[in-house]
This record gives C-alpha cells, structure tokens and sequence, in this order.
C-alpha cells in the first residue's frame, strides 16, 4: 500500500480487537480526543476481527497479540489488504517481534504503554512507518536487534490484594462496572469504590483502564478472563 499524504482533513479509521471489553473502551476513550483519529468499531475474538475487518476495511486494526492465529492473519490480509495491523501486547522480546513479522504487522504497541505510544504509533503506521515499542522503524526486521529488551520482573503475588479485591480487579478486566460489581457481589457501590481505591493504591495506578492493563500484564487474571 502506498504510504498516504496525512492532511488536516484526513481521519484515521481504526478498530480495536482485544479480549478484554475494558480496554477496547479504555483504547476508544483514549483515541475520541485526538484529533484525526475514529474508532470505527471492536471486535472481540478473531472472528470477529476477521469479520469487522472485512465489513468496515479501516485504515488500522489494533489487534491483542494472542488473539490471532496465523490463519486469522491470513484471512485479514487477504481480504483487507489495504488495513496495517498493530499489534497490541504485553511484552517485547525477540519472540513476539518474530510472530509479528510473520502475521505481517507493521507496529508492536506495549499495552502498559498504551497512553503513551498508541496515537504516535498508529500515526506513523498509517503514514508507512513500522512502530515497535515506543518508537518508528524503517522495518520490523530491521529494529529486531536493538528492540529486544529484558522481560520485567515478575510482581509481588497477588501484590498484597485481598481475596475480595482480586474478586473486583477480574470484574474491572471483564469491564463491569461499579454497579455491575455492587449487585454481583452484594455490596453497595461505596463499598466497591472503596475497594478499587485500596486496589489503586497497592497497584500504583489512577484509571480502570491502567489497572486494567496492570492486572493482565503482571498475570493477576487468567488470560481469558
């Protein structure tokens, strides 16, 4: 695809695939205020993502990097040839730059650094760039040498959440909401924002969205929670 001529009038259209319903909220939320950009829609398996792809043809597909098989790809890039794939996923390591280079994406996006990068990345995917980490490539291939970096340090168990907090950081990954929370398990919403307070506090982060993150990033849900 040739690389296009980015105008002020030029709207970016992409779509969100992941599995967690809270950070393909947190993902929308974040793009509604740059200018530029729209999410045209979400998908929640590969399926889906296949399917939306198809329908809507964005110029960006953010995709969570252990949805897709290589068939998935495939389909994706047969079907959409004119989409660039970022991928969207918890570590980089010489492993996921490799399967990253074999589905044919053309960025890898940190999802802890999501508030950080994603807009700069899915600008310079869409102007023909590659994007690994937190800066612009000439390749994927290319960057592979200087963009491995060390794995982070495996957290705390549990870090010091209680049983009922652990209960409340699955719900905020699944995107429930206060309510949801308070009526699932019998609380009242005070009580369920006093316990996302304590659970901020213990996980060093402000937002759903970050703690959502914190939470699959550090494996303190099951990756198909």
């Amino acid at each position: 695809m040739a690389s296009p001529h980015i105008s002020k009038t030029m709207t970016i259209r992409v779509l969100v695939a992941d599995q967690h319903p809270v950070i393909r909220i947190g993902v929308e939320n974040l793009l509604h205020t740059q200018a530029g950009i729209e999410v045209v829609g979400e998908a929640g398996d590969g399926d889906q993502a296949v399917s939306r792809t198809r329908e809507l043809s964005p110029d960006i597909l953010l995709l969570a990097l252990n949805l897709p098989g290589l068939e998935t790809m495939r389909e994706i890039v047969n079907n959409s040839p004119e989409t660039r794939t970022i991928l969207l996923t918890n570590s980089i390591s010489r492993q996921e730059i490799m399967k990253a280079v074999q589905l044919c994406a053309s960025g890898l996006v940190l999802k802890d650094a999501l508030i950080d990068n994603l807009t700069a990345a899915i600008r310079a995917v869409f102007a023909g760039k590659c994007w690994i980490g937190d800066h612009r490539a000439s390749s994927l291939a290319d960057a592979l040498p200087a963009a491995v970096k060390e794995e982070p340090p495996p957290a705390k168990k549990n870090n010091g959440l209680t049983p009922r907090e652990m209960e409340v950081v699955r719900c905020v990954v699944k995107g429930s909401s206060n309510r949801d929370i308070a009526t699932h398990f019998q609380l009242s919403e005070e009580t369920v924002k006093r316990h996302l307070s304590n659970i901020f506090e213990k996980t060093g982060v402000s937002t759903r969205l970050e703690l959502a993150l914190f939470a699959i990033e550090h494996q303190l849900v099951a990756s198909d929670s």
